[in-house]
C-alpha cells in the first residue's frame, strides 16, 4: 500500500516543471485563473466528479453556497484555482495554508486537484500544481503537500514524475461528523 502523504520543496516543483506550452499566457497551454464568485457553481460540479471519481459521492454533503462563502467570505478558509479550456471549466485546484514547526514557516496544502477524464494529459494537471507552487515560493512556504489515494497509480506516477513521491512513514489520521463532536464535547 503506498502512503497518502506526498511532500514536495516547492522550488524544486517550479523549476523541473516548467515548459513553454504550459507557460501563463500561453495559447498553447491551459488557461489557469483564480477561482471567482461566478465559478460557484460549476467548480461544485466538478467536486461531484472528483466524489464519483473516488467513489465518494455519498460524502458529499456541501453545497456550492458553501463552497462560495468559504472562498470568498470572511474569512476565507480556501482559495481556488480553476482549469479552462475553451471558455469552459475542466479542472481545479483547493488549497489553503499550514503550518511546519520544524521550519518555523507556513506551507501550502492542496485539499484537491482534479481535471476532467476526457480532459487529462493535456497538461491541465501539471499547470494547476505549478502555479499552486509558485504560489507557494512567492508566499515563503517552505513546503507544498497533498495526499493521493493508494489505489490512484496514475496520480501517484504522474507525482513521481514531478519529483514529489509518496512518505512511506506517514498516514492521515481523521476525525469527522459524529466522532468529531463526541471528541470535542467528551470530557
Amino acid at each position: 500500500m503506498v502512503p497518502p502523504w506526498v511532500f514536495i520543496d516547492a522550488a524544486r516543483l517550479v523549476s523541473k516543471a516548467r515548459s513553454p506550452a504550459g507557460e501563463r499566457g500561453s495559447t498553447l497551454g491551459p488557461m489557469i485563473r483564480p477561482a471567482t464568485p461566478d465559478d460557484a457553481p460549476a467548480l461544485h460540479a466538478l467536486v461531484r466528479e472528483l466524489a464519483c471519481y473516488e467513489g465518494l459521492e455519498h460524502e458529499l454533503t456541501g453545497t456550492p453556497q458553501d463552497l462560495n462563502q468559504h472562498l470568498f467570505g470572511s474569512p476565507r478558509f480556501i482559495e481556488a484555482l480553476v482549469a479552462e479550456d475553451g471558455g469552459v471549466l475542466v479542472g481545479f485546484a483547493v488549497y489553503f495554508h499550514n503550518y511546519s514547526t520544524f521550519l518555523a514557516r507556513p506551507g501550502l496544502h492542496v485539499e484537491d486537484v482534479f481535471v476532467l477524464p476526457a480532459h487529462r494529459r493535456r497538461g491541465h494537471g501539471r499547470a494547476l500544481l505549478r502555479e499552486m507552487a509558485r504560489i507557494a515560493v512567492a508566499r515563503g512556504c517552505g513546503r507544498f503537500e497533498w495526499a493521493v489515494l493508494d489505489w490512484n497509480e496514475p496520480a501517484i506516477a504522474f507525482y513521481r514524475s514531478i519529483g514529489a513521491p509518496p512518505m512511506p512513514d506517514w498516514r492521515i489520521c481523521r476525525l469527522s461528523g459524529e466522532r468529531l463532536a463526541r471528541f470535542a464535547q467528551s470530557g
